[in-house]
């Protein structure tokens, strides 16, 4: 489905493509060697213009093709429990997050959740832009004001679109983007998942206990300058009573900003090095687990190394509370 996908997105040159699964009935097949890859039963490419309007689509082979044809309430996909999807910051971080929703949803035999993805190529650069003058500190007050302005209003549409085209719950799967989650689910007509307390609440009822005895739970957060600097990690986990630690000035001046720097120039040995530097810091610092908030030092390290499996990943929180809120919408609960 993805590499379909993929494909299909380089292949049109439109500024935003936005992609609906529906299932229409029980696949017949009951054991699948890769669900994350699998050709969903129905499947929609939908190009929309500027303003979020649908101008045209274009649907995958197969008898049970949802319509794009309007009808009274003018949505897209009608079912009750339908996810939208407002992708990030690269398209195979979007797509990272799609493979664990799909996993996470078929996992004990069910059908994947039915959901609309918009994946925009401009807000894609313009958050971009943002994590790199938020990196930079010769950025003035003024541009990063614009960009935040400039990425707000594509996120508005994007999730003007999503509700429009019949979502009925929608998520974001990208740290930066959560910069702006107050502003853009403000009014919103559906629920709005925060990645964020998603991960604190089920931190929360993991029921840890502190290193140390006598002291907090602590939890440590590792993340970009952009994502550390909005502070909506650090603010959820509080909320939920836990005491957090971050890099201190010299840990992310001689471990993670370098970190990030050795990666942009390809140099993987020297960020990994460097990333688990960072992570041992936080460590020490008696925390119970470190949030690992971006997807690319996430994937610097091997899924068998034993400082990740100190890690938690806000992506899965919210693929599994995704889930979750669409079975009980699913089931009118």
């Amino acid at each position: 489905m993805y590499r379909g996908m993929a494909v299909s997105f380089n292949s049109l040159n439109y500024p935003t493509h936005t992609f609906g699964y529906k299932n229409m009935h029980r696949s017949r097949y009951t054991r699948r060697t890769n669900p994350a890859i699998a050709i969903p039963p129905s499947s929609i490419l939908v190009q929309t213009n500027e303003t979020g309007n649908l101008i045209n689509s274009m649907k995958s082979p197969g008898p049970n093709m949802a319509s794009t044809s309007s009808d009274s309430s003018g949505s897209l996909l009608g079912q009750g429990n339908t996810v939208g999807i407002i992708g990030g910051v690269s398209i195979d971080s979007t797509l990272n997050f799609m493979k664990k929703l799909v996993n996470w949803s078929t996992k004990d035999g069910e059908d994947c959740v039915p959901f609309v993805l918009c994946s925009d190529p401009v807000l894609s650069k313009e958050l971009l832009s943002h994590k790199r003058s938020s990196f930079h500190s010769f950025a003035s007050k003024n541009e990063l004001l614009q960009v935040d302005h400039t990425v707000l209003e594509h996120l508005r549409r994007q999730r003007f679109f999503l509700e429009n085209s019949g979502a009925r719950c929608i998520v974001m799967p990208c740290h930066v983007s959560h910069t702006w989650h107050d502003e853009v689910s403000r009014e919103c007509s559906v629920p709005f998942l925060h990645m964020g307390e998603c991960m604190a609440r089920e931190l929360k009822e993991a029921k840890l206990r502190p290193l140390e005895a006598g002291s907090p739970l602590r939890i440590g957060v590792l993340a970009t300058d952009a994502t550390l600097a909005a502070g909506f990690y650090q603010e959820k986990l509080q909320n939920e009573g836990f005491e957090v630690v971050q890099p201190d000035k010299a840990t992310m001046e001689h471990a993670v900003l370098p970190a990030i720097e050795a990666l942009n120039r390809r140099d993987m040995e020297g960020a990994r090095n460097l990333l688990r530097i960072a992570l041992q810091v936080l460590l020490v610092r008696a925390v119970n687990t470190v949030v690992l908030a971006s997807d690319d030092m996430r994937e610097l390290l091997p899924q068998d190394d034993p400082l990740l499996k100190k890690c938690v990943d806000p992506m899965d929180a919210l693929a599994r509370s995704t889930v979750k809120w669409a079975r009980s919408a699913g089931k009118g609960t």
